[in-house]
């Protein structure tokens, strides 16, 4: 299975302590990407250009099939991957993620956090030719102080929480995972975080539509950073897709409902 992290985030933030053990029937492959921790930027990447390094990822290992995972902004990597590697994947599981730039009928912007609004808006504005440097400014400073203490990042995440993370993300394991994903993401530059950004924003080289593979679309109904309309949306293009809309849970909680992904995972075959 290759498990894509967040946003920012890096291949230190994709599973809990323990889970691995807890289920040996699946082998673990995460990676950072591009511009992330130590793996080296690809300026212009697109979401598409997941399914490539997946696939390089997987072959290094010599893993012929394999399901994929994407929690928040590793979402869309695991759908390129199923889109693009239909031979090749054999399920997918989406957990609070985010629907193209360009989907019709959908606000996608709406129900976003402020903090979310603008930086996906100076996204746009760049690739329009209209910000002059805002997002990389924004983006390189809260790198820096992060940098020096990713707490902060927790901290100010704080005003777009659902009441119901708040308690998830004070839980000790979750707190830890997510402090050293922060840690290692943004260690040497963010230009991962920044091109993420701009990803999301352009189009993203493949149409959801076309994937052929089992989808799991796990979302919390109190989610304020990838409103469940993402999720909604989604649903109503990808053939055959399982949506799963839990009540009173936020978009941290996606970090607790693993498990069930991976029992979701083994009923499809995807696990040895």
């Amino acid at each position: 299975m290759v498990v894509f992290h967040g946003t920012p985030g890096s291949r230190l933030g994709t599973l809990l302590p323990g889970i691995a053990a807890q289920y040996p029937g699946f082998r673990f492959l995460a990676y950072d990407r591009p511009g992330y921790g130590e793996s080296g930027r690809a300026a212009g990447r697109r979401v598409g250009d997941a399914a490539r390094d997946a696939a390089a990822v997987a072959d290094a290992f010599g893993v012929g099939r394999f399901a994929v995972v994407g929690r928040s902004g590793g979402g869309p990597h695991a759908l390129a991957c199923a889109a693009l590697l239909p031979e090749r994947v054999r399920a997918a599981a989406v957990l609070v993620g985010l629907a193209p730039p360009d989907a019709a009928g959908l606000d996608w912007s709406a129900g976003m956090t402020p903090f979310n609004v603008r930086e996906y808006g100076l996204a746009r504005a760049h690739l329009d030719g209209r910000d002059t440097g805002g997002l990389e400014r924004d983006l390189a400073d809260r790198a820096a102080v992060l940098r020096r203490d990713p707490v902060r990042l927790l901290d100010d995440l704080r005003a777009g929480l659902s009441p119901h993370d708040l308690p998830v993300v004070e839980d000790p394991r979750v707190r830890a995972v997510l402090l050293s994903a922060y840690r290692e993401a943004l260690r040497v530059s963010h230009h991962g975080w920044l091109d993420d950004c701009l990803a999301f924003a352009r189009p993203w080289g493949f149409d959801v539509s076309s994937i052929p593979s089992p989808v799991l679309l796990w979302h919390g109904l109190d989610d304020a950073f990838s409103p469940v309309a993402h999720t909604r949306w989604l649903a109503g293009r990808i053939p055959g897709a399982e949506p799963v809309l839990v009540p009173d849970a936020g978009h941290f909680a996606a970090q607790l409902a693993l498990p069930d992904v991976l029992s979701w995972l083994e009923r499809q075959g995807a696990g040895r």
